[in-house]
């Protein structure tokens, strides 16, 4: 399984070509792909209009979700702080909450946010670097 964050998501929504969609298919490789309700969120309120939201919630609500754990929360603000005290600054605590995730359910995070590049470099997140 695949976790694609909603920095890669912006790029294939954006590309009107299809390019970008065509280069994250390589990166998949047929894995099943799964959203957080972090990339819900994300996707739904940078929507350009009605037509678009309806569109988009629609796609959404088809897709499989790793839910959040009670535990998850405060594993994640671990995350933020131990990077914290490294020096290490993560822009998005959400970002640490989706790092989680993927953490705890073993899968690929796939993303182009750098927040995930320091996260990936200090914890056993599954992750692709930035190309």
């Amino acid at each position: 399984m695949v976790l694609i964050d909603t920095s890669k998501w912006i790029k294939v929504l954006a590309d009107k070509q299809g390019n970008y969609a065509s280069s994250l298919y390589k990166e998949i490789a047929g894995r099943d792909i799964v959203l957080t309700r972090f990339q819900q969120l994300e996707l739904l309120q940078g929507s350009h209009n009605e037509k678009e939201w309806g569109q988009l919630s629609e796609y959404l609500d088809g897709q499989d979700y790793l839910e959040i754990q009670q535990s998850t929360w405060q594993s994640a603000a671990r995350l933020y702080f131990e990077l914290r005290k490294k020096g290490l600054t993560v822009r998005s605590p959400v970002d640490c909450c989706i790092a989680q995730i993927a953490i705890e359910h073993g899968v690929l995070l796939i993303y182009n946010d750098r927040d995930f590049d320091v996260i990936g470099a200090n914890f056993s997140l599954q992750h692709l670097p930035r190309a």
